[in-house]
């Protein structure tokens, strides 16, 4: 799948979302959220659910990188680690890559970091489930 088509493909089935596809490849992607007020929570950093959102989204482009358009392709599990406080004040950048692309299941790993920043904010593996062809 090719940048564009990634791009295409998220506004399709996901207008919700509001992340930005930057690069996609065979197993690899690269995933930003802009953040504003609403990714804030007390204490005035990005909220878990808005790193967990985005780790979610870079493992299923990842995904999309290696198999093409899945749509259906579901988050079986998420679990992540959060190492250190984000800055509030960055947009965040999430870098994912498969482990493990079986015909069923598919094991991913993702860093998320402040943009411009070299250590991560937070780590993250998902596991997906791929439907039957």
């Amino acid at each position: 799948m090719k940048l564009e088509e990634a791009r295409e493909f998220l506004k399709q089935e996901f207008p919700q979302v509001n992340c930005v596809v930057e690069d996609i490849g065979p197993g690899t992607a690269r995933v930003t959220q802009p953040i504003d007020e609403n990714h804030l929570r007390p204490g005035g950093t990005v909220s878990g659910p808005t790193m967990m959102m985005l780790a979610d989204c870079a493992a299923y482009f990842a995904i999309l990188g290696h198999y093409g358009k899945v749509a259906l392709a579901v988050t079986t599990s998420l679990n992540i680690n959060f190492l250190r406080k984000p800055s509030a004040d960055r947009n965040l950048l999430a870098d994912a890559r498969l482990l493990k692309a079986g015909k069923r299941l598919v094991i991913s790993e993702i860093l998320v970091f402040s943009q411009g920043m070299e250590e991560p904010v937070a780590h993250a593996t998902a596991t997906y489930s791929i439907p039957p062809a």
